[in-house]
């Protein structure tokens, strides 16, 4: 029954009176109509992005989240837990309202007319545009509708808590992500060339520090020691005088290695603090002065070890050898720690020398 006309129009053509007219009635029914598509869509939308968004958080990387005080990821990871039945509960809402815009505009147009229209607004509104935007915001939109999510989860659960079950059991756990030390190389690179690393609390001289931690351990004593040839030592017949103390000052060396040229091999080290306490011993023999103590190294050993070594024994010095058991160089603890924190340099170099003795 129409109540009233909004408006009316007569147009005479050829002694025919034609009358156009929208009733109250027909305005509130587009007005509905509007509304329920409206409202579908915006459910349609939020189902296909929480589905991406939330199962892209991985609970592992949420309790990391949690303990550094991210209320965000408190909210989200009671859910996320329970992957299998939050999964199944998006996707169940997500088809259900899918198949109700179908059904929906069935009703109101004709069936491919119908067909075209549901197709392209789920696929552009309730697919592509919250998916995109939920893939970049997902913790935060994520924790903006978990009270939803809490809604359809319980709403669903005789129906998807099944489901749920047979997927825990056939599958297990959901595993963390595991990354090879290759993989969180390359990961630290990409994080340090992002133009908006300015955002990360990691300063430039921690991704260096953190790399070089990652692959220090893959490198041999033979890369970092100093060659047998290349080595301050002193041999079996050495005697300290006024003239060879001198030198050993110019040197700037701790811990002097002695060397028999006839056996060739390493007899002793000489520590140059022993001789700060003895200041009036002249024309003393090497021998008397160092200590016999001598740790060996293969140059084939990777520097994690050498490291763990160098605390084991509280030494600061190995004397490297080769495959044939002859003396090939020597490492110390500053060869390893500077495959770490770059070159050191202390008092008695510069930079000039230090770039030549790396040259060669």
């Amino acid at each position: 029954m129409v109540l009233s006309v909004i408006y009316t129009k007569d147009i005479h053509k050829n002694g025919i009176f034609v009358s156009f007219g929208i009733s109250i009635d027909d305005l509130f029914m587009a007005l509905f109509n509007y509304v329920v598509i409206i409202v579908l869509l915006t459910l349609s939308a939020l189902f296909s992005g929480l589905i991406l968004g939330l199962m892209s958080l991985g609970p592992y990387s949420l309790l990391r989240k949690i303990k550094m005080g991210n209320a965000d990821a408190k909210k989200i990871y009671p859910l996320r837990r329970r992957g299998n039945q939050l999964l199944s509960t998006l996707i169940f809402g997500n088809v259900a309202v899918n198949s109700v815009i179908a059904v929906f505009l069935g009703s109101l147009t004709g069936g491919v007319i119908a067909s075209l229209v549901s197709t392209g607004l789920i696929v552009i509104f309730g697919e592509i545009v919250p998916q995109a935007v939920f893939s970049r915001h997902a913790l935060r939109f994520g924790a903006r509708f978990s009270w939803l999510v809490y809604f359809f989860f319980y709403l669903f659960y005789p129906l998807t808590w099944p489901i749920a079950f047979v997927l825990d059991k056939a599958l297990g756990k959901e595993l963390p992500s595991v990354f090879t030390k290759r993989e969180f190389f390359l990961f630290l690179e990409q994080q340090r060339d992002l133009q908006d690393v300015k955002s990360s609390d990691i300063e430039e001289h921690e991704f260096s520090l953190l790399q070089k931690g990652l692959t220090f351990s893959e490198k041999t004593v033979r890369d970092v020691m100093t060659p047998w040839k290349n080595t301050y030592y002193l041999t079996r017949s050495t005697r300290l005088s006024k003239v060879s103390r001198l030198d050993l000052h110019r040197q700037g060396c701790s811990r002097i290695p002695v060397y028999d040229t006839k056996e060739k091999k390493v007899i002793g080290i000489l520590y140059v603090k022993d001789l700060i306490s003895m200041p009036h011993l002249n024309d003393i023999p090497v021998e008397k002065m160092m200590r016999p103590m001598i740790h060996y190294i293969m140059d084939t050993d990777k520097l994690d070890k050498v490291l763990n070594l160098f605390k084991k024994n509280h030494v600061h010095l190995f004397i490297v050898v080769n495959a044939g058991h002859k003396v090939a160089g020597i490492i110390t603890l500053e060869d390893v720690l500077e495959e770490i924190v770059g070159e050191i340099m202390d008092e008695h170099e510069n930079e000039e020398e230090v770039f030549e003795e790396g040259r060669k």
